[in-house]
């Protein structure tokens, strides 16, 4: 697998996943200006932007901690570009994290809320 089919892997686990728990996704790969957010859900009222991080190892330390201040300042900008493309005000929103690790067959989800 490269490194996009890895990260759509990723993808596809956290859909599954937080729609188990009751999240509608709105929106896979948002892209504004030069970055991307990876899904864009509803959590009852609140509007939820959600990193995903994918791991195929432990080898390189959790997925949640690959997410730097200048990753998490890039997010919240291309958060804000979608308030304003979809011209939304007043909405609760928050910020997650999805981490996920592939250890051998086993597939550990992490969910962070309000992540940063």
């Amino acid at each position: 697998m490269n490194k996009r089919e890895i990260g759509s892997s990723g993808e596809d686990i956290a859909v599954h996943f937080l729609e188990g728990r009751g999240f509608r996704i709105l929106q896979k790969n948002f892209r504004f200006g030069r970055g991307e957010i990876d899904l864009i859900a509803e959590e009852g009222e609140t509007l939820v932007f959600v990193e995903v991080k994918f791991r195929r190892s432990g080898s390189h330390g959790l997925p949640e901690d690959s997410i730097t201040p200048a990753k998490q300042r890039q997010i919240r900008r291309i958060a804000e570009g979608f308030l304003l493309v979809n011209r939304i005000e007043n909405r609760p929103c928050r910020l997650d994290v999805v981490a996920i690790e592939q250890r051998g067959a086993e597939v550990i989800v992490r969910h962070i809320p309000n992540a940063f």
